[in-house]
């Protein structure tokens, strides 16, 4: 069988872009079992309430939900278990270094197959305040009401 070229989205997490200002982002592999991948390809992920960590000098990711694979039966791992990010050993320290500093966390953009491999998209974000979430919410409203208008001139 060839191998699929391109990428693919398995999941999103659009509320990392709702809660944080994303400063960098890296794009890391992840150490899966053979039966998560299969779950993967059918789309069985869910990243909304995960996030990264750095212990001992590796970058684990946490409470990512992949669905047991239905035909996997003994060999399925514990859905929610901590797998660990392949990341260069710099990169690594970089992300420790700045997830230091007050305010920054690192949290997963993305998970996506690129050519027939999974990766995780992350990002090193800072958190919003109240009224920084209240400045896009106005944004996208205006931006809407203006797609609108816009449909509705050229309609008539």
């Amino acid at each position: 069988m060839a191998k699929a070229k391109g990428s693919r989205l398995i999941a999103n997490n659009k509320k990392a872009y709702f809660d944080y200002f994303i400063e960098d982002t890296y794009e890391a592999g992840i150490a899966l079992a053979g039966t998560e991948v299969k779950a993967l390809r059918m789309g069985h992920c869910s990243i909304k309430e995960s996030y990264v960590g750095i212990e001992d000098g590796e970058i684990y990711i946490y409470q990512m939900h992949i669905s047991p694979y239905e035909k996997g039966n003994i060999f399925n791992k514990d859905p929610l278990r901590t797998r660990k990010l392949l990341l260069h050993k710099s990169e690594i320290q970089r992300l420790m270094g700045q997830s230091k500093e007050k305010g920054y966390t690192i949290v997963p953009l993305r998970v996506y197959f690129k050519d027939s491999l999974v990766k995780v998209e992350i990002g090193l974000a800072r958190g919003k305040k109240l009224y920084d979430k209240r400045q896009d919410i106005a944004k996208k409203d205006q931006k809407r009401e203006a797609e609108k208008e816009f449909k509705i001139r050229n309609l008539q």
